[in-house]
């Protein structure tokens, strides 16, 4: 969470983010600024995955620098674009449109930044799914190191099927999509 995170009386923190088109709620559920994750909420699956980087000062800069310009996506075969045409550095309220080409076909995921963190010893951000996106949830890619100089890579994701639409009836086939490309999520920084 960011510092601008507060509490609700419902446990999970709240953001800046306006959610009016998110489709999922609320934002901030993938926790990226904490080094422990709760558990998800009901109807979620729930995945967290964590891969060593590397080890010191240069690839933690290295790590940081490209997690937050969206290279664990870019990396494992999507494009990013911001949609005000602002350029790629992940920034919380920032709005993105995430290209996936599947042949001749691309599949467009609009998603929203709902969380960034950077400090010494944590970077990343969560995004979360706006309306026409293939599935509903979040997703949070976190790189932090630990006392022995490690740097390593977190992948958090919430997923749930889409609210309405095509994509809904094709939940299991977008779960076994999943799955692949988060393997290549773990790989893109290595």
């Amino acid at each position: 969470m960011t510092r601008e995170d507060t509490e609700t009386g419902s446990g999970w923190p709240t953001s800046a983010v306006s959610s009016d088109e998110l489709n999922y709620g609320p934002p901030g559920m993938t926790a990226p600024g904490a080094r422990l994750w709760r558990d998800a909420p009901s109807g979620f699956l729930r995945f967290e995955s964590t891969v060593v980087v590397g080890h010191g000062e240069e690839t933690w800069a290295a790590a940081s620098e490209a997690v937050l310009r969206w290279e664990v996506k870019t990396r494992s075969g999507f494009t990013v674009t911001a949609d005000d045409g602002s350029g790629v550095a992940a920034r919380e309220g920032g709005r993105y449109t995430v290209t996936a080409g599947l042949g001749p076909f691309a599949v467009r995921e609009p998603v929203e930044v709902v969380a960034v963190v950077a400090t010494p010893q944590r970077c990343g951000f969560a995004y979360g799914t706006r309306r026409g996106h293939p599935v509903s949830g979040e997703e949070a890619f976190v790189v932090h190191r630990d006392d022995d100089g490690r740097v390593l890579l977190t992948l958090r994701s919430l997923t749930r099927a889409a609210p309405a639409g095509l994509w809904r009836a094709l939940f299991l086939v977008l779960l076994l999509a999943q799955r692949r490309v988060r393997a290549r999520y773990l790989r893109a920084l290595t």
